[in-house]
């Protein structure tokens, strides 16, 4: 697999940012520049970025799985995460959940058959003072309640 030229530029935008010998540096934003092309992270987009930045592929891998904001599978065009650690739940994301399952007729982990929409829990999303909290693409919500959360899927497209 190649990484296309719009990707290796982004990749290249933030490996300038860095000393030459620490293209590990630049590997989040590598990780972001391909998925926001592709959608998501599979095996041979994450080994072409390996040998990309010249890093041993399981550095790599550690980075992809590590964190929530990297999909390694396919997701819908809008994912949805609810946190649902203690200051978001104790705030109600239960109820956003159970909205949204009712809503989108899917699960955690699911993604509705239009591909549409993907549900994820996430454990942090770090907002806890705005508590529930849910990310769609790189949007942030505070204070979601159920009628909130309708009016952002209306405007999603």
């Amino acid at each position: 697999m190649q990484l296309s030229e719009s990707v290796r530029n982004k990749i290249d935008e933030a490996r300038a940012q860095y000393p030459a010998e620490q293209n590990r540096s630049a590997l989040i934003w590598a990780l972001h520049a391909a998925q926001d092309e592709y959608g998501w992270l599979d095996e041979p987009t994450l080994e072409a970025i390996a040998e990309y930045l010249e890093l041993e592929p399981i550095k790599v891998y550690e980075a992809a799985t590590f964190y929530d904001m990297f999909n390694r599978s396919p997701v819908g065009r809008h994912q949805i995460k609810v946190c649902t650690n203690l200051s978001c739940m104790l705030c109600g994301s239960d109820g956003i959940v159970d909205h949204l399952r009712g809503q989108l007729g899917i699960d955690f982990g699911e993604t509705t058959e239009d591909g549409r929409f993907t549900l994820t829990e996430v454990e942090c999303l770090g907002a806890c003072g705005g508590a529930p909290v849910v990310w769609i693409g790189k949007d942030y919500y505070e204070d979601v309640s159920p009628e909130r959360m309708d009016e952002i899927l209306a405007s999603l497209d």
